[in-house]
């Protein structure tokens, strides 16, 4: 009979094993597939993966059910199948891991270190649901891994422990081994995790033998549990095509031991590594005997506060109130402008200017809308705000950047006094000008509202405190122009849920729509701005009609645009625009012209009609 895991590991260094999803890569398997079912479709795989490396010398086997929860496999249509994957992970590692080794249950963070909107209820369900699968196929203890805040990770332990008193190991991944995420020193977030029932406490992922060795010194003087260390094989490349780790087997040899020094009970390997790396680390303790742990005092435990900044700190902002208190006041008008499709901006900052003589509120622009690529609205917005005077409105699409760039690109408009935007999922790029490059989609226009206001809070993307606090005023997307439109504004409510704080119609060519919208949003407090886009043509009608998601036109309105060019159609389009905007000035404040094709002296037409049926006088300045 081979020992208990506790036994086991009190005894000797117990080698653990190696990744399991950058080794499949590596074998073939592409990046954005589950890798868990697998499980299902090739058991044979996964029990080759688990053999060699067992036959590398591990004796600590982890399931392939790392993302094998409710919320992971949702996004491949897998929820279903939480119990058949995860129910054959476990048999699958037990029969490749032999009557000697161990088996444990992996269970990822479900969060991953994002500012999600699932509650703690969820990931309770979400936990349980896997754990209790994980536990009746008989695993010898429980893996909690890459898990990047206390919150989460004691939650997820604390499941465990109404199930079971199998062993439990519990792994941070770490990026600043001073504090996790939501704000605890790592010998703090220790002593809890101790407190609560954890057997090993340690860290994976994130980083290689280097940095986790630096995190495993941190806990000097408080460890008094075995640890466990699965590093990264050092920082991944990205060369012809292909994810590269750079850390040899060898490497990892000579990591095995100082490790073992300062208290590993479990080493293994993270992403990137493989059974070459498993092999190095078992030669290397196959006769190391380590040392009694030491004994520590309880201390207390204190969470960081992050202070509000400093006010010699605070970059200089703007003293105007935002477009959101001026439209509860008065009419107030956004004018879209795109940005040019190549480098001259002559005729871009002269109908900008207009605009802004016109009395414009906002001056708002696209992000490569339609897909196509024009000139960075960042730059065009900073030009508009420091030479024209006139607030720029950014749009900001889930489509070009990950959540690196998004945030980066944040950061900047905060930097720049940018603080206006207008947060759209983006047109698919494959339709667009370019149609070989990629569409990103981290994120959902829900998640892009949620964590852009979450800079408002002083917290990055990744949840760590930032030390000053961003003042986004963020607006949602929303197209009246659908079949029903109740579902429509059930959609915008999630939005506001989100943290909208205004909103931006598609454009509406139908008076009795505009009435209904103003009906069914009656119950909704934040503002909305009705998109009023002049035709330009007849051609340019049936093409708005025909060809372009979210724009619906009446047969009243083609009618009448039919066969018109040129002055003519250009006219036709400002008039009826005029006859829309007796109806929506009527409903709403906020007003939302799109001009188009450059023609921005259509839109000041209408802006000027605004101001001429609301009775607002404009200063000397604006003539």
């Amino acid at each position: 009979m081979k020992p208990d895991l506790r036994q086991a590991w009190e005894n000797q260094v117990l080698i653990g094993d190696g990744a399991i999803g950058t080794y499949l890569y590596q074998l073939g398997f592409p990046v954005g597939i589950s890798y868990e079912e697998l499980n299902l479709t090739s058991p044979e795989v996964i029990g080759n993966v688990h053999r060699q490396y067992v036959d590398a010398g591990a004796q600590l086997i982890e399931t392939n059910t790392f993302s094998a929860n409710y919320d992971k496999l949702s996004k491949y249509g897998l929820e279903s199948k939480v119990g058949e994957i995860n129910r054959a992970g476990v048999r699958i590692a037990r029969e490749a891991s032999g009557r000697d080794g161990y088996v444990v249950g992996a269970v990822g963070s479900i969060r991953a270190g994002r500012r999600s909107n699932i509650s703690t209820g969820e990931l309770k369900r979400y936990f349980e649901e896997q754990l209790s699968v994980l536990l009746s196929e008989g695993v010898d203890g429980i893996l909690l891994e890459t898990f990047y805040d206390v919150e989460e990770i004691q939650l997820a332990l604390q499941q465990v422990r109404k199930l079971t008193d199998l062993p439990v190991i519990c792994q941070f991944a770490v990026e600043n081994i001073a504090r996790t995420l939501d704000g605890f020193s790592m010998q703090d977030a220790y002593r809890i995790l101790s407190q609560e029932g954890a057997d090993v406490i340690g860290f994976n992922c994130r980083t290689g033998p280097n940095g986790i060795m630096r995190a495993l010194e941190t806990l000097s003087g408080v460890m008094n549990l075995p640890a466990s260390v699965y590093p990264n094989a050092g920082i991944a490349d990205y060369v012809d095509g292909e994810f590269r780790y750079g850390a040899s087997p060898e490497y990892f040899g000579q990591m095995a031991v100082p490790f073992a020094d300062l208290g590993a009970r479990i080493i293994g390997g993270c992403c990137g590594t493989t059974p070459a790396h498993i092999a190095e680390i078992a030669s290397a303790l196959s006769s190391y005997v380590p040392s009694p742990l030491p004994e520590v005092e309880p201390a207390e435990i204190n969470r960081i506060v992050i202070q509000e900044p400093a006010e010699g700190n605070q970059p200089e902002r703007s003293s105007e109130p935002s477009l959101v208190d001026l439209v509860k006041e008065r009419h107030t008008v956004i004018v879209e402008l795109d940005p040019p499709r190549d480098l001259d901006i002559t005729k871009f900052m002269k109908g900008a200017e207009a605009l802004k003589n016109a009395g414009a509120d906002a001056l708002t622009l696209a992000d490569n809308s339609l897909a196509v690529t024009r000139m960075s609205n960042m730059a065009l917005g900073h030009l508009v705000q420091a030479r024209i005077g006139l607030r720029p409105l950014i749009h900001i699409a889930c489509r070009d950047r990950n959540l690196i760039g998004t945030q980066s690109h944040m950061m900047g408009f905060d930097a720049l006094g940018i603080d206006h935007v207008l947060a759209v999922t983006g047109d698919p790029a494959r339709f667009g000008d370019l149609p070989g490059s990629s569409s990103v989609y981290d994120m959902t226009s829900f998640e892009i509202i949620r964590m852009i206001k979450q800079l408002n809070e002083g917290i990055a993307f990744s949840g760590k405190p930032l030390k000053q606090k961003a003042k986004f005023v963020v607006g949602a997307a929303f197209n009246p122009n659908v079949r029903h439109l109740d579902k429509a504004v059930a959609r915008l409510e999630k939005k506001i849920a989100s943290g909208a704080d205004y909103v931006m119609t598609q454009p509406v060519y139908d008076p009795e729509l505009i009435v209904r919208l103003r009906e069914a949003t009656a119950h909704l407090d934040i503002p909305i701005f009705i998109g009023i886009m002049p035709l330009a043509s007849g051609r340019n009608a049936e093409y708005l009609h025909n060809e372009v998601p979210g724009i619906q036109l009446s047969d009243e309105v083609r009618s009448r645009m039919a066969g018109l060019e040129g002055e003519a159609g250009r006219a036709m389009g400002v008039q009826i625009g005029k006859e829309l905007l007796d109806v929506a000035t009527k409903h709403f404040n906020g007003i939302y012209l799109m001009t188009p094709f450059m023609f921005y002296e259509m839109s000041v037409q209408l802006m000027e009609y605004v101001w001429e049926i609301s009775g607002r006088r404009l200063s000397p300045l604006f003539h």
